[in-house]
C-alpha cells in the first residue's frame, strides 16, 4: 500500500540501480519493451497487446510528481490542516457503521481500527477523493520517466496481471497520479499480494467496497510487520533539562528508561518494555512523542516523516486521546531556506537526500549533528539563527 504521496517522497535511486531498469527515449519504443517484457513475466502476447494498446503518456501525472510544497509545512500546521472536528467525527461514525469489519480485521491482522481509519481519512476522506487520473497512463508516464522507474515498471506487469483477471481496464480504472487504486489507495502489485475480499461478493473492489479497501489495508500492514496489540505512538512531555541529543529515531530506549530520564505520557502510562524513540518535530519547544516498533511501519505505506507522525498521532485522536500540546517551537525554515540549508549541510559531507526544501530524516540527522558541533541543543529543528552558523 501507498499513498499517493508516497512516490514523490522517495529518496533517488543510485545511478547504477537505474542503469538496470529500462526508460526514456521513444515512448513508441518504451511500449514496444514493454510488451516483450511482460511476456517474460508469463503475462500472454494477447493480453499484454490489448493492455498496452490505449495506452498514452500523461505529462499531468508528470507536473503533479514534482508539486509537493504540502511536504514543506512543519508538523504543526500540516496535522491542524489535515485534521479537524468533521474528519474526526466522520472517522468514528464509520468506525460504529463498519464495526464488524474491524472487528474481523483486529481478530485477523491485529491492526487497530484506529489505524486505517485515519489512513482511510487522509488518503481520500473516507473514499470520497479517490483521483481522476487514468491509472494505466499513470503507470507507464512514470515508468518510462528515468527518476524512479525501477518502482513503477513492475507495477505495470502487476496491472496487467489485474487485466487478466478482470479486475482491472486499462481505458477505465483510475486513481491517484501515482497509480495508487481505491479508497486506501494500493498500487496494483500490493492490490495482487493482500487484496481481500471482504464483503463475500466474490471480487476485490477496493475502489466501491469499504470491507474490500479496509480489510486489504489490514492484510498490507500486517504483511509489513504490524504487531498486534502494541502502540505505535505516545504523547509525552519532557524536562527543560533534557539532553537533546536522545532524541531521533536512530536513538531507542525502553519505556522505563526514558521514565527515568524524566519522560512522562500525556494521556496514560508509558509501555514499559518496549523500544522507544523519542522524536521532536519541531524541536525542544515543540510537540513531542514517544514512537514504538510499529511507527516504523507507517513508512512502508509513506516515506513523509510529517505525514506518517499526523496519521500516527491522528489515529490517536480517533481513539479518544487529548489534542497534542503545540508548546511555542522556534521559528523554522522556508521551503527555499530548508534547501539552503541542505545545500550548505551537502557540502559539509552530510548526506541529506534530495535537496528538495522538505525536512526529511537525512536532513533532520544533518541538523542534529551540525548543533552538536555547534554546542547548540541538538533537537534536530533547523532555526535561521543555525542557518545563519553553517
Amino acid at each position: 500500500m501507498r499513498s499517493h504521496f508516497f512516490a514523490a517522497l522517495l529518496t533517488l535511486s543510485p545511478l547504477s540501480a537505474l542503469a538496470d531498469v529500462p526508460c526514456g527515449g521513444s515512448f513508441s519504443n518504451f511500449l514496444d519493451d514493454l510488451n516483450v517484457e511482460a511476456q517474460n513475466h508469463g503475462i500472454d502476447a494477447d493480453t499484454a497487446a490489448r493492455f498496452l494498446r490505449t495506452v498514452r503518456k500523461n505529462p499531468a501525472v508528470l507536473r503533479a510528481d514534482g508539486a509537493q510544497g504540502v511536504f514543506q509545512r512543519p508538523f504543526v500546521d500540516f496535522s491542524r490542516r489535515l485534521i479537524s472536528d468533521d474528519r474526526i467525527n466522520r472517522g468514528r461514525g464509520n468506525a460504529q457503521r463498519y464495526g464488524n469489519v474491524f472487528d474481523r480485521i483486529e481478530a485477523e491482522f491485529g491492526v487497530d481500527r484506529n489505524i486505517l481509519l485515519a489512513f482511510w481519512a487522509f488518503e481520500t476522506d473516507y473514499g470520497a477523493i479517490q483521483g481522476d487520473f487514468n491509472t494505466a497512463n499513470a503507470l507507464v508516464t512514470l515508468a518510462h520517466d528515468c527518476r524512479r522507474p525501477e518502482l513503477f515498471r513492475p507495477q505495470i506487469f502487476a496491472a496487467m496481471e489485474l487485466f487478466a483477471r478482470g479486475d482491472f481496464d486499462p481505458t477505465t480504472t483510475k486513481g491517484a497520479w501515482a497509480g495508487e487504486i481505491g479508497m486506501v489507495q494500493m498500487l496494483p502489485r500490493d492490490i495482487l499480494d493482500n487484496g481481500t475480499d471482504g464483503d463475500g461478493d466474490g471480487h476485490v473492489s477496493l475502489k466501491t467496497s469499504a470491507p474490500d479497501a479496509l480489510m486489504s489495508g489490514g492484510k498490507m500492514l500486517s504483511s509489513l510487520g504490524w504487531r498486534a496489540g502494541e502502540p505505535w505512538i505516545d504523547e509525552v512531555s519532557v524536562p527543560d533539562t533534557f539532553d537533546w541529543s536522545l532524541s531521533g529515531l536512530e536513538i531507542e530506549k525502553s519505556g522505563a528508561r526514558w521514565a527515568a530520564l524524566g519522560i512522562t505520557a500525556r494521556d496514560s502510562a508509558l509501555e514499559s518494555s518496549l523500544p522507544a524513540s523519542l522524536i521532536l518535530p519541531q524541536g525542544r519547544r515543540g510537540p513531542a512523542f514517544l514512537v514504538y516498533p510499529n511507527f516504523r511501519v507507517y513508512f512502508e505505506w509513506n516515506q513523509s516523516f510529517t505525514y506518517v507522525l499526523t496519521a500516527a498521532y491522528f489515529a490517536t485522536r480517533l481513539g479518544g486521546a487529548q489534542v497534542y500540546d503545540a508548546g511555542t517551537p522556534e521559528a523554522g525554515l522556508s521551503g527555499e531556506q530548508m534547501k539552503q540549508l541542505q545545500i550548505r549541510l551537502q557540502a559539509r559531507g552530510y548526506d541529506v537526500g534530495d535537496i528538495d526544501g522538505i525536512l526529511g530524516s537525512k536532513t533532520r540527522q544533518a541538523v542534529q549533528a551540525e548543533q552538536q558541533r555547534l554546542g547548540l541543543p541538538a533537537d534536530a529543528w533547523p532555526t535561521p539563527a543555525l542557518l545563519s552558523k553553517i
